[in-house]
């Protein structure tokens, strides 16, 4: 099973950003313990700051991995384009958000992916990730 993680813009960040909100390991670290927890799976990560740039990865990944686990970070509640992206593709896709979004200021309770992704979590920290993992096995 081959699974990619797609970060956006300010994920680079993560263990220096905003601690209270999102902790404070390193998505790097993160990940490093993901791929040891699940050594069966084809896992790969990508982080942009560059909306085209998901954009791009989308359209590379979107029609031969078994899923994508999508944090488009702010780029959820304003990329249209994004969102026409992950319709476009074939691979599912399941939308996440570290910190509980409805929780936020009011722009971030609309996303532009969450209509056309299989599924939804928000909220959970980095659990996040592994949450999405697990629905896709």
């Amino acid at each position: 099973m081959r699974i990619i993680i797609i970060n956006g813009p300010n994920l680079n960040l993560l263990g220096k950003r905003e601690p209270k909100v999102y902790g404070s390991t390193t998505f790097d670290e993160y990940f490093q313990g993901l791929k040891n927890n699940y050594k069966l799976i084809d896992l790969a990560f990508y982080q942009s700051n560059i909306e085209g740039e998901l954009i791009d990865k989308i359209q590379e990944v979107g029609f031969t991995f078994d899923g994508i686990i999508l944090n488009a970070a702010a780029y959820s509640h304003t990329s249209v384009g994004i969102g026409d992206a992950v319709k476009a593709i074939t691979t599912p896709v399941i939308e996440v958000h570290i910190s509980n979004t409805f929780a936020r200021e009011s722009f971030r309770h609309h996303s532009f992916i969450s209509g056309n992704a299989r599924g939804i979590i928000i909220g959970f920290g980095l659990k996040s990730y592994e949450l999405a993992l697990q629905a896709f096995l």
